[in-house]
C-alpha cells in the first residue's frame, strides 16, 4: 500500500501543477476532504473540484517559490472500489517560529524541486 501512497501523492501533485481541479478531486473519496493552507474547507469529490476550479481560474501560476506561503502537507488514503483514495487533505502553514533555518531548507528543497521538475523524492 505505501508505493500506491506515494503514487496517489505524486499524481495530486502533478494535478496541482497543471491546474487540473477534475484530475485532483477524481484522487480524493467520494466523501474525502481537503484543508486549505488558509484553513478553508472542502468536503467531497464534487466540492472540491469545483472550488479549485475558481481557484485556478483567479490565481495566475508562479514561476518561483514564495516562502511566506510554504505548506507542510498531511494525506491520509484509504481503498475505495479497491483504488486508494485520498480521505483527507490537510495543508499547515509552514511557518516555523523561531526557526528560521528550518523555513530557509524547506524553501530550498521547494526550488530544487521547481528547477528539476521532480514531485516526490523517492526513497
Amino acid at each position: 500500500m505505501a508505493a500506491s501512497v506515494v503514487d496517489t501523492y505524486e499524481r495530486l501533485l502533478e494535478a496541482w501543477n497543471r491546474r487540473d481541479a477534475d484530475a485532483f478531486a477524481a484522487l480524493f473519496a467520494e466523501d474525502g476532504s481537503s484543508v486549505g493552507f488558509d484553513g478553508s474547507q472542502m468536503n467531497g469529490r464534487g466540492e472540491i473540484g469545483s472550488e479549485l476550479r475558481a481557484i485556478f481560474a483567479s490565481h495566475p501560476g508562479q514561476g518561483e517559490i514564495i516562502p511566506e506561503v510554504n505548506a507542510v502537507q498531511s494525506m491520509l488514503v484509504v481503498d475505495e472500489d479497491d483504488q486508494p483514495r485520498i480521505a483527507l487533505l490537510q495543508s499547515t502553514p509552514a511557518a516555523f517560529h523561531g526557526r528560521p533555518h528550518l523555513a530557509a531548507a524547506l524553501t530550498e528543497e521547494l526550488t530544487a524541486v521547481l528547477r528539476t521538475g521532480r514531485v516526490v523524492e523517492r526513497v
